[in-house]
């Protein structure tokens, strides 16, 4: 298992849109990939689970991911947020 902790910078946080194109990277890897915030854990590949975390802007949260393609998994969805997710 490899984790990496990021901060979102999205203005509106992780909305629809941005919880969207992140579901839709992390569908990509076989790897189980979640992510932990205010000691609540989230599916990263469920859309209705990233929104349920209400996360906004300025928020920390770490991915987990756990499988044969962990550490691209995870590289890939750090930079996916890193990046703005979209936006």
């Amino acid at each position: 298992m490899v984790s990496q902790k990021v901060v979102i910078k999205n203005p509106t946080g992780l909305h629809l849109r941005p919880a969207g194109i992140l579901c839709k990277e992390a569908m990509q890897y076989k790897s189980l990939i979640t992510f932990k915030f205010n000691d609540n854990t989230a599916n990263a590949k469920s859309v209705l689970s990233v929104l349920g975390a209400c996360v906004k802007c300025g928020d920390e949260i770490e991915f987990m991911c756990e499988g044969e393609d962990e550490e691209a998994a995870l590289s890939a969805l750090v930079s996916a947020v890193e990046g703005g997710l979209g936006e």
